[in-house]
């Protein structure tokens, strides 16, 4: 199959910033829900990829609706001051210079499920913004990842677009935008199904698709 363009998932894909978005959002609820259980990085692994809602209703369950929001709002706060202070390697190997090879074939985007500003600081972090054609995430649409998936594909005209994520609910995204999906099997899920168009152990098998 001739793919015209490469869409990107980001945590569990491009980089792993678990532990420490684990300690920022510990942060957040000693500063506001002290009472809340501490989470930790492979308790985030298991919800990366979800929504800010979903996220929020499957790990503070005691909490208000209202508290959910300020909640989700304040360790986002505190998850991008440690991202932008972070000085540490936490993107897989070979993402940066495979973004870049590949971006002189195919225009690559990137749709997540995260908060607004995540990606624009995923591309800062990486410097890949000279190689990054579009994106778009949930904090900016409040659209579903299969939503935001099929809105990059009509704003960009993309006649045969494949998507490369990690999770289950990545693979679900695609089979309800239609699109053929590339499991990451390095990152933070597993896949139930089988009939995903191909599966990688390293970033940097994505060039045997666009050769």
């Amino acid at each position: 199959m001739k793919f015209d363009s490469l869409i990107l998932d980001v945590d569990g894909t491009i980089w792993n910033t678990t532990s420490i978005v684990a300690e920022a959002w510990n942060i957040a609820i000693d500063k506001f829900f002290p009472k809340l259980k501490h989470v930790n990085a492979e308790t985030l692994k298991g919800q990366f990829g979800k929504t800010m809602k979903v996220i929020a209703d499957n790990l503070f369950p005691e909490l208000y609706e209202d508290e959910k929001t300020v909640m989700m709002e304040k360790c986002c706060e505190e998850e991008q001051i440690a991202l932008n202070q972070n000085n540490k390697n936490i993107t897989y190997p070979k993402v940066v210079e495979t973004i870049m090879s590949l971006s002189k074939k195919v225009p690559v985007f990137i749709v997540s499920n995260c908060q607004k500003g995540y990606i624009e600081l995923v591309i800062k972090k990486n410097k890949i913004g000279d190689f990054i054609t579009d994106f778009e995430c949930y904090g900016n649409t409040g659209l579903n990842k299969d939503e935001n998936i099929s809105l990059i594909v009509k704003r960009n005209k993309l006649k045969s677009p494949v998507y490369v994520g990690d999770t289950q609910g990545d693979f679900d995204a695609c089979k309800l935008s239609g699109i053929p999906f590339i499991w990451a099997a390095y990152g933070f899920g597993n896949i139930k199904e089988q009939n995903y168009f191909a599966k990688i152990d390293n970033f940097s098998d994505l060039n045997i698709f666009f050769e």
